[in-house]
């Protein structure tokens, strides 16, 4: 299977759908729970039709989807087609797609010898520490219950900030919420590299990135 590229699965991708961290997402707002898990099981039904199963969690008013190529690890034309089925089985029973709803985190440590650190996130997260060209070190858990921790080689002068986090957000919902920050007392440190990511910090100046998927490999 091919892997796609961001420009490519904004392209292809039905209306509500959000490309963050190499998964597609959708939130179907459901309502009630009834709605909710009839739509889960027919999820499942289509699922089992096309052997291609995305993640799905079930809460009481939405349903929140996760679509990958496990086998690739990438996105991939079979994820498009499965994310047109669920949005097409979401209209049948009147669900709409909340493409402010989906957001990924991952946790950023900048470390003078991230190397030395890495083993220990591992261990001490249970997760599987992984290195491959393009995204350098970082610490996966695969089932998704914890951040990825992803090292970012810095100076050791102090003081230092040793932890950001990444908030990964379709582009349509970066500004709005570079607004509500700036409404709450922050301050946007740079979009240099923008629309790739935007730096912004509290009034005690801790720093959080705003990504997307725009401008990446």
């Amino acid at each position: 299977m091919t892997k796609l590229t961001g420009s490519e699965i904004a392209a292809r991708t039905p209306d509500g759908w959000v490309y963050l961290l190499g998964t597609l997402n959708a939130r179907l707002t459901t309502g009630d729970f009834a709605t909710g898990l009839a739509l889960v099981a027919a999820i499942g039904a289509a699922a089992e039709e096309a052997d291609h199963h995305p993640d799905l969690d079930l809460r009481y008013t939405y349903v929140d989807v996760r679509l990958w190529s496990h086998d690739v690890d990438v996105v991939t034309g079979r994820d498009i087609r499965l994310a047109t089925r669920i949005s097409e089985l979401a209209a049948e029973a009147g669900v709409a797609l909340d493409p402010a709803g989906p957001s990924r985190v991952e946790m950023a440590l900048d470390s003078p010898a991230p190397k030395a650190v890495a083993p220990f996130w591992a261990a001490v997260l249970g997760a599987e520490q992984r290195s491959a060209e393009g995204f350098g070190d970082e610490v996966r858990k695969a089932d998704g219950t914890v951040p990825t921790v992803w090292f970012q080689e810095s100076g050791d002068t102090e003081p230092r900030q040793h932890w950001h986090p990444d908030l990964w957000l379709d582009p349509s919902q970066v500004q709005p919420r570079i607004d509500a920050a700036l409404a709450a007392g922050g301050t946007l440190v740079t979009d240099e590299n923008a629309p790739s990511f935007w730096v912004l910090a509290d009034p005690e100046g801790n720093k959080v990135c705003l990504c997307t998927w725009q401008d990446r490999r």
